[in-house]
């Protein structure tokens, strides 16, 4: 690959990350502080990332793979993007922001499938040369979070005055400069289609023949079931975070893709020595840890327990869900292996978060008292949730061997 084509593919990786990364992560207290949402108003709003999950796969099997060339649709969404960021920088109310934010997600979620479907199309070697591009994207994540605290956006004074909604105004700027330099990019024409493509295909439901196997039908249960914890972290780490009095909460929640990182390089090791099963096992506990440390940790003198939590993040997320990716890649094998990995991309953010943020928002709610939340009894639902999910996948899931693949 050219220098100049990895240079355009890592800026490239880079903003879209920083894009998700920099209005994403603060949602929840912006949604508190701003617009006075309640658990269930909260629920709904993050939700609207499962619809976009669901209804992504329709836009690429329909609309991308077969009339359009990935990059121009990239830069139209982006372009698109910027003006819904700009009508929810401006929302004043739940109501008035919900349409904005649903539509940004249905149109967002497609973009993540497309910057992958560019970049592997530049490629000789996407299982050596991926990595090196992709993790510009984790480092964009990162930079967005330590903005956001530099600015002192989501400082006490300064979420309590509104200041939070400043952080469409970023991403809106940086989907526009996204948008504008997608149309540079190397060009990605549609795949050649042989016959009309069923939904079931569109949706990998082609795929659901694999649940006839009793350790990939418990894997895929796991999968659903673990995303409920999961939507947890996403919709109330924030909010929990800043009302702890932590310092920097935005910046302190960016060490969790730092982690990420981290365990990525670890993970072949863990996964050739202790094996799918112990290594899944170790994702799932890693959960339950998290949620304790939350429960019982404080912004003060146990404020090392806050941020061991969301260090534990590159444990939670690449020991369950890139084992589960290669699990599924070697149970698919290469006839479905694209309809799998889209059936758990289905289970997982469409129906498992769906679920998750809701039971979030309920258990949210049950525990506001007074207006203070119950943060110890909230994130030990999460937890306890977690470890039954553990048990069920160590007394269920049969040990096999799996190779590593990068």
């Amino acid at each position: 690959m050219k220098s100049t084509i990895k240079i355009q593919l890592s800026l490239m990786m880079f903003l879209e990350f920083f894009i998700w990364g920099g209005w994403f992560v603060s949602l929840g207290t912006f949604l508190a502080k701003n617009l006075n949402a309640s658990g269930g108003e909260s629920a709904m709003v993050f939700s609207t990332q499962s619809w976009g999950a669901i209804i992504a796969p329709f836009i690429i099997g329909l609309i991308a793979d077969r009339y359009f060339n990935a990059e121009r649709i990239l830069g139209v969404l982006h372009l698109l993007g910027a003006v819904l960021m700009y009508l929810m920088y401006q929302s004043a109310t739940v109501t008035v922001f919900y349409p904005y934010v649903l539509g940004y997600m249905i149109i967002y979620m497609p973009t993540l499938a497309l910057v992958n479907s560019i970049s592997f199309n530049q490629m000789k070697n996407p299982a050596k040369e991926f990595s090196s591009i992709r993790v510009l994207g984790t480092i964009g994540w990162i930079i967005a979070g330590l903005s956001i605290s530099w600015l002192g956006w989501d400082s006490e004074i300064n979420a309590n005055a509104g200041m939070l909604k400043n952080t469409f105004l970023m991403v809106g700027i940086a989907s526009v400069l996204l948008g504008l330099f997608s149309f540079s990019l190397p060009k990605t024409p549609p795949k050649a289609t042989k016959g009309k493509q069923s939904i079931g295909e569109i949706l990998g439901l082609d795929a659901l023949k694999l649940l006839r196997d009793r350790n990939f039908l418990m894997f895929f249960i796991a999968s659903i079931l673990i995303c409920i914890p999961l939507a947890f972290y996403y919709q109330y780490t924030h909010p929990f975070l800043h009302g702890s009095g932590l310092e920097n909460p935005t910046g302190k929640m960016a060490i969790g893709q730092m982690s990420e990182v981290l365990f990525m390089l670890l993970l072949p090791f863990f996964f050739n020595r202790f094996g799918f099963k112990k290594t899944i096992l170790a994702g799932m506990l890693a959960w339950t840890i998290r949620y304790v440390l939350f429960a019982y940790g404080d912004g003060g003198a146990l404020a090392f327990m806050l941020i061991s939590g969301v260090a534990l993040h590159g444990i939670c997320y690449d020991f369950f869900f890139v084992s589960g990716q290669i699990y599924t890649d070697t149970k698919a094998g290469v006839q479905i292996k694209s309809a799998a990995q889209g059936l758990i991309t289905l289970a997982t953010y469409g129906i498992g978060m769906l679920i998750g943020f809701w039971v979030a928002g309920t258990i949210y709610d049950a525990n506001l008292i007074d207006g203070v939340q119950d943060w110890k009894a909230i994130w030990s639902i999460p937890s306890l949730f977690a470890l039954g999910v553990f048990v069920l996948f160590a007394l269920f899931f049969k040990n096999e061997k799996i190779e590593y693949k990068a």
